[in-house]
């Protein structure tokens, strides 16, 4: 992230934004879904609030918020048209992780891959609204300020929102330990191309999502089923991979988005990553493969967010 100008002493301006900042990129990467968009719409509250009168600011959380809020919601419309002619399917921004959300099971599920995809068929002012009154619990009034709409705008944005989540995401999933339990036998499985193996790993309807922007060659479509599924991965060490011989590609297991995933590495850059959706009895049932090259910035420089909702 962006460090504010160095100076030997912070003034107390600079002292509260710091305070805040991280929360702010925890507002702006859960309404955009992209750490470099998240890291763009940090700096400009930062802008403002050092030019702003600030003894005329009663709350700076509250300032802040809504100067974020509002550049992700002028973002998000400015972006849905390139979103909608995407080629092939189109995930978040994948991010390192680690800290609160990485402890927190609500704070994990609300930056999970699964739930920022879910988060993505809202409207702009719905997302915006789903995600500062069910993640950062601000109250509807508060809102109401953030997005410059009337509070019973909000309620009802808030009801569709919720109602939208609700039918799409899991009633039921499997506790921690099962989910880094199976993505470790996952790692293990694919790595060795033990198809009967992941077969195990593996519901019968799972659904591999891949991203590969028209960058590099992936599925354009999701691909179903455990068999398909299955063969997929446990081709990869056997195959090329984006011009990496299998000799030279490398896996890691780590944590993304709040919860366990896997990074697939070839010579001084990162290939791919991928993290899961599981069930109650912690079979996979989704898996999001995110390789556009653009997106996988984030991971790269391998810093770890801290996504705390406080």
């Amino acid at each position: 992230m962006t460090d504010l100008p160095a100076h030997p002493e912070l003034d107390p301006g600079q002292e509260v934004f710091r305070e805040h900042r991280r929360l702010l990129f925890s507002v702006a990467y859960r309404l955009l879904g992209s750490a470099a968009d998240a890291e763009d719409a940090v700096q400009d509250p930062w802008i403002k609030w050092s030019a702003a009168d600030r003894s005329q600011v009663a709350d700076p959380k509250a300032y802040l918020t809504r100067i974020v809020s509002n550049l992700a919601l002028e973002r998000l419309r400015s972006t849905r048209h390139k979103r909608e002619t995407y080629v092939g399917p189109w995930l978040p921004e994948p991010v390192l992780t680690g800290g609160d959300a990485s402890e927190v099971v609500t704070e994990a599920e609300s930056v999970s891959m699964a739930m920022l995809v879910v988060l993505e068929t809202l409207s702009p002012l719905e997302r915006a609204v789903f995600v500062l009154k069910e993640v950062f619990d601000f109250n509807y009034a508060e809102i109401a300020e953030a997005v410059e709409r009337s509070e019973a705008a909000v309620r009802q944005a808030a009801h569709r929102a919720r109602e939208h989540v609700r039918a799409r995401r899991p009633r039921f999933a499997a506790d921690r330990s099962r989910q880094r339990e199976a993505t470790e036998r996952f790692f293990a499985a694919a790595t060795g191309g033990d198809v009967n193996a992941l077969l195990e790993l593996l519901s019968p309807d799972v659904t591999l999502w891949t991203d590969g922007g028209g960058k590099v060659r992936q599925a354009l479509s999701p691909v179903v089923g455990a068999a398909t599924v299955a063969a997929w991965f446990a081709a990869i060490g056997t195959v090329t991979y984006q011009g990496v011989e299998p000799a030279e590609m490398k896996a890691e297991l780590v944590e993304i988005n709040g919860g366990p995933g896997i990074v697939f590495r070839g010579p001084g850059r990162v290939i791919a990553t991928v993290t899961f959706d599981f069930d109650a009895d912690g079979r996979i049932t989704a898996i999001h493969n995110v390789a556009n090259p653009d997106k996988l910035q984030a991971v790269s420089d391998g810093t770890a967010h801290d996504l705390g909702t406080q």
